[in-house]
């Protein structure tokens, strides 16, 4: 029997088989239980879901209940014993992982692990992953370690820390899971549900976005609207600054609140409005943290910006996917389902190889943004790639 908390893992029975069995294992003291943890899996798999749902079940009395202060805190974020790390920018630094691996070494002060839980683990630098390694292959007692990545890819993560974790690989939900769960959890009409789960491919958050928010379907069909609007090479440039300045104004909306509290909290934490001579040498000694503050919050700013715009040339790779498919007559679905007439139409003037170097162009461009070329320029030149076919 497995806990409740695993049910927020949606078509992921395999992995949620193993992880109850390590549950039970831990509890009774058996073999089934390891310290260390790899999860991988495609972006909206849940392999973070899994991790935190594994956390809980582990801290739980009864194995992932759902309803005890262990599992509500523990799938809050608030567990005192179970540290969640997301990184706020592009890299997790050796700084921070050094603490976060003291801190873990500690013994649990509420709960019966202490749980380190890293989200992006491949976005950790090589001097931070050497400081986790070292700790894994000295595991503190009663010490949990959860990595997440999105492969076991030597480039994503280091192959001696896999080899020292066990490892998990997450399925890409189906489109009949992601619909179901979107219909019977989130009470969505089965119609954009199926749309949704097919054009966030398998990405479940991203699903319950398309389905709940009218803005993001807005941002979505403003991006498959690309292809019909590169007529000239001015129309290129100017869907690039488009498609640019899309993703910089989703990127500040979704961080300016929680940048604008940040402020604030460090600003009342040093001392803002205090008076006497110990607020006034606080005040003083406050530009250094507020300017590391600043830096952090544009290091966040920045990954936000990168990860909203590889959202749009997903969509946009997956459109020309959906248009190749229809040009072979591959008896396969479609991504887009409410493409399907812009998709048809293209299909009929395009030929597969011009299809197959417009997908590239779209890949090209994600490859050039990961590896720090400005994403204006890779933006560009994939547009006046898509325009010449």
């Amino acid at each position: 029997m497995t806990g409740a908390v695993f049910d927020r893992l949606i078509g992921q029975e395999a992995t949620v088989s193993v992880l109850a069995d390590a549950v039970s294992a831990a509890a009774s003291g058996g073999s089934g239980m390891t310290h260390a943890w790899l999860f991988t899996g495609p972006p909206g798999s849940g392999r973070s879901v899994a991790a935190r749902a594994f956390a809980a079940a582990l801290q739980c009395d009864q194995g992932g209940c759902g309803e005890c202060a262990a599992c509500r805190t523990t799938m809050s974020g608030s567990h005192g014993d179970v540290t969640h790390v997301v990184p706020d920018g592009l890299s997790i630094g050796v700084a921070t992982m050094r603490g976060l691996v003291l801190a873990a070494g500690r013994a649990p002060s509420t709960g019966k692990w202490q749980i380190l839980i890293v989200e992006d683990a491949d976005r950790l630098t090589e001097a931070a992953g050497n400081a986790l390694l070292k700790s894994i292959e000295e595991p503190p007692e009663r010490t949990v370690f959860l990595l997440c990545a999105p492969s076991a890819n030597p480039a994503e993560i280091s192959v001696t820390i896999k080899s020292r974790c066990r490892h998990l690989a997450l399925r890409q939900p189906s489109v009949d899971a992601v619909t179901t769960l979107l219909t019977e959890k989130d009470w969505v009409d089965p119609g954009l549900a199926r749309l949704a789960a097919a054009a966030s491919q398998g990405h479940i958050g991203r699903a319950r976005r398309l389905a709940t928010d009218p803005q993001a379907r807005d941002r979505r069909d403003a991006i498959l609207a690309v292809p019909r609007q590169l007529t000239s090479v001015s129309a290129c440039f100017a869907a690039a600054d488009a498609l640019i300045s899309a993703a910089e104004s989703e990127a500040v909306d979704a961080t300016a609140g929680l940048a604008e509290k940040e402020k604030a909290d460090l600003e009342t934490a040093l001392g803002k409005g205090g008076t006497g001579k110990g607020a006034s040498k606080a005040a003083r000694g406050s530009a250094g943290q507020l300017k590391d503050l600043e830096r952090r919050q544009k290091s966040r700013l920045t990954r936000t910006q990168r990860d909203t715009l590889d959202l749009a040339l997903i969509d946009l790779a997956a459109f020309y996917r959906d248009v190749l498919m229809l040009r072979l007559g591959a008896p396969v679905s479609a991504i887009h389902l409410d493409m399907a007439e812009t998709a048809t139409a293209a299909a009929q003037n395009w030929t597969p190889e011009s299809i197959l170097r417009r997908i590239d162009a779209v890949l090209r461009c994600r490859e050039a943004i990961d590896t720090n070329v400005r994403p204006r320029i890779a933006v560009e030149a994939m547009m006046l790639s898509l325009w010449q076919g």
